[in-house]
């Protein structure tokens, strides 16, 4: 039947109807999302003072992390073995005062990625072009970490590279190319490490370096000699990699010196971090060890003493997995945190957050856990966390990642998984009698905790009303002010999944202050120098960090948020070199560029 214009005309609108439909639907979904979003971002605002919008793929960060494939005996506990390597580190290769960041991948041939930022809200990767992308050859190992510092004083900070397998280390040429000069440094064939901090242990302006080994260094994942290869206990576990301690010798060249500086322990490492924790001017060496206990290193400036059980760290095994210092009271002192395990109704292991008993005292060494008490214990099987005023009201906040393997979110491993916690040792320590996963998860899927400091040194989890609300397996995490607007961003590495950019939108009545401080005495980077804000009545400390949390380095930059009307008295300086500086009622909202006084 022939139908004419009219008829034909409407038979059209009439199937145009039906295709634009589902478009429109989408159109008006997506509208009320983002209205959605909007409102949430308002009421957080007005709420807690800050929200975090995810702005990875708008910010030209489009990165995904890739397990390596180990040794097929290995296979069916692949996904747990293979559970690490995701990493982010924040680092101004360039020197052009703008924050890039640098993620690792763990797969075999898989490239790294370094994002220089491009100062318009988005990231361009440049790893490839200045060599630091194709560092996981097949044969050589693959990346688990990174962290920056200024080996050799020349201004710009140079590339360790923590791996499982050959050890790298990257010289800065002027912010145009990295050299390998790994063999040149005299570094150690083959380790199996998971962390590596930059610190001037001796106080003699140059960057020392420590790692630590999680597998024995023998130990070639890729082509085992034996399944023997696990812990050998679930709590007190000392079969694992040796702890390096390379002291710089100045010429492009580290001596390691370990053992004879007091440092022998063979705990499985997962993260270190170096701060002066009693004023002595000496940095103390802080080591969170997985089926142990942690490790708390004193440093006299000549050799590290292993702090007893008196000073409250150590007693009690967990599984150490983070170590971030933060000045949470304002009372100029630091606490720990270190993450473990949680999972409700199978194991509660509790995170430890390490709090002086006397905070007027620094020389005290007292420590006790008030994670509990503070609202900050129970974290799922945690990783990653990171102390900073995300909201710039004065006080530190607390994030953290959590989530070990996501696989079928209706099979759980633990069942076996505690059968073989409860074994012997002779159980434990082979790979072959740990039963296969099967696709099951164990601890997947988990939410984050984004901990809001409410003054008083209490913290309340407000991780989904400020707009974190992702369940990947997350690693890293590491804060920086990566677009200059006085605000510190969050940025987060997942194992399997990609890399997260939260930008932050904070209170604007909420006051800021920064400091940039490159050493001339001291070492270059700064690390170690700490700097103290006064301000109405108060004080919060801060030290320059050459690696903190679970493989992670977060801004040199030091932020301080300041909250409403703050007059600031002054900061103080203390360089690693012994030199106090102190600058009178410094300007806030901006970003203090300090050089160490000659």
């Amino acid at each position: 039947m022939k139908r004419g214009p009219v008829a034909r005309t409407l038979l059209a609108i009439f199937f145009v109807g039906l295709l634009a439909t589902p478009m429109a639907i989408r159109r008006v979904e997506a509208a009320r999302a983002s209205a959605r979003m909007r409102l949430n971002a308002d009421t957080a605002l007005v709420r807690h003072g800050f929200y975090l919008t995810e702005v990875s793929r708008a910010a030209g960060v489009n990165f995904v992390h890739q397990a390596p494939t180990l040794d097929p005996r290995l296979d069916g506990i692949m996904p747990q073995i293979a559970s690490m390597g995701a990493s982010v580190s924040i680092v101004d290769f360039d020197r052009d005062g703008w924050p890039d960041i640098y993620v690792t991948t763990s797969k075999e041939g898989g490239k790294n990625a370094l994002y220089r930022n491009m100062h318009d809200g988005t990231f361009k990767d440049v790893a490839a072009e200045l060599g630091l992308a194709d560092i996981n050859q097949p044969g050589t190992g693959v990346s688990m970490g990174a962290v920056w510092g200024d080996y050799d004083n020349d201004g710009y900070e140079d590339l360790f590279l923590i791996k499982w397998g050959r050890p790298e280390l990257y010289h800065n040429d002027h912010g145009h190319g990295f050299t390998r000069v790994s063999d040149q440094a005299g570094l150690p064939k083959w380790m199996n490490a998971n962390t590596a901090v930059w610190f001037d242990y001796d106080g003699d302006g140059r960057l020392d370096l420590f790692v630590g080994g999680y597998y024995p260094e023998d130990v070639d994942l890729w082509h085992l000699t034996t399944t023997r290869m696990m812990p050998d206990s679930f709590e007190y576990a000392k079969n694992g990699g040796r702890k390096y301690l390379f002291h710089n010798l100045g010429n492009g060249r580290f001596e390691e010196v370990s053992e004879k500086l007091g440092i022998s322990s063979r705990r499985w490492a997962l993260a270190s971090s170096a701060a002066d924790l009693r004023g002595t001017g000496h940095p103390d060496l802080f080591v969170a060890n997985d089926y142990g206990v942690s490790e708390l290193y004193l440093n006299d400036g000549k050799r590290f003493h292993e702090a007893g059980q008196e000073t409250g760290v150590g007693f009690a095994p967990k599984s150490g997995m983070n170590v971030a210092f933060g000045d949470i009271l304002n009372q100029g002192r630091y606490s720990v945190y270190v993450s473990n395990i949680s999972e409700e109704g199978v194991l509660i292991q509790g995170n430890n957050l390490w709090v002086s008993k006397d905070g007027t005292n620094r020389d005290s060494l007292q420590f006790e856990n008030l994670a509990r008490d503070l609202g900050v214990e129970l974290g799922g099987w945690s990783f990653g966390a990171q102390f900073g005023d995300l909201n710039n009201d004065g006080t530190l906040d607390l994030y953290l990642t959590n989530g070990y393997v996501s696989l079928d979110r209706n099979r759980s491993y633990w069942y076996d998984f505690s059968k073989v916690a409860g074994g012997n040792s002779t159980i434990i320590g082979d790979a072959a009698n740990w039963p296969a996963m099967q696709g099951r998860s164990l601890s997947g899927y988990q939410q984050k905790h984004v901990w809001l400091n409410d003054g008083a040194g209490r913290f309340v989890d407000v991780a989904q009303a400020v707009g974190v609300t992702d369940t990947y397996d997350g690693r890293a995490v590491a804060m920086a002010d990566l677009w200059n607007r006085g605000v510190l961003d969050v940025i987060v590495a997942n194992q399997r999944g990609p890399v997260l950019l939260y930008k932050n939108t904070a209170n604007p009545d909420n006051k800021w202050i920064e400091f940039d401080l490159e050493g001339t005495k001291s070492n270059r980077s700064a690390i170690g120098a700490e700097v103290t804000v006064y301000w109405n009545g108060q004080k919060q400390a801060q030290e320059v960090s050459g690696g903190s949390g679970f493989a992670a380095q977060n801004d040199r930059r030091l932020h301080f948020g300041l909250g409403k009307d703050p007059q600031v008295e002054k900061a103080v300086i203390r360089w690693p070199s012994g030199i106090v500086q102190t600058i009178d009622h410094p300007a806030m909202d901006q970003i203090h560029r300090v050089k160490e006084p000659q």
